[in-house]
């Protein structure tokens, strides 16, 4: 399985690997071209946003909340909600009356969620339950 990008150094170096442009680059600049070192300043630079796993004690309350949530959600539904999402993708998000931005978070935390369903993996092979 091939390992995931942290950032555009990565990506790069995949694409220059996979077309042979590395080989050509090592070929005439030697071992040393500094290609490592180009990858790395490229991934802090433009680093890829990755969710962090949800707890154990945020899975149950997501498992919890999210059925609850169909059109409107609860003041203090917003608001443990937002604990959770602030905290998987590093953010800062503030209560909101915005429909928009709400299904947009409720979207990317469903997705994040069902990583963890128990469905969605053969029988004690991931998720918290299995």
């Amino acid at each position: 399985m091939a390992k995931r990008s942290k950032g555009f150094g990565d990506t790069v170096a995949k694409f220059t690997e996979a077309t042979g442009i590395d080989k050509v680059v090592k070929f005439i600049a030697g071992d040393d071209c500094n290609c490592k070192a180009r990858q790395e300043v490229l991934n802090k630079l433009f680093p890829y946003k990755t969710p962090e796993c949800l707890t154990e004690p945020e899975y149950k309350l997501l498992e919890e909340l999210l059925p609850q949530i169909s059109v409107k959600i609860k003041p203090s539904q917003q608001i443990e909600f937002l604990k959770v999402y602030n905290r998987v993708f590093k953010t800062n998000e503030r209560p909101t009356s915005c429909a928009s931005c709400l299904n947009d978070m409720l979207r990317k935390v469903r997705i994040v969620f069902n990583e963890y369903n128990k469905e969605s993996f053969p029988e004690g092979q991931g998720g918290f339950l299995g």
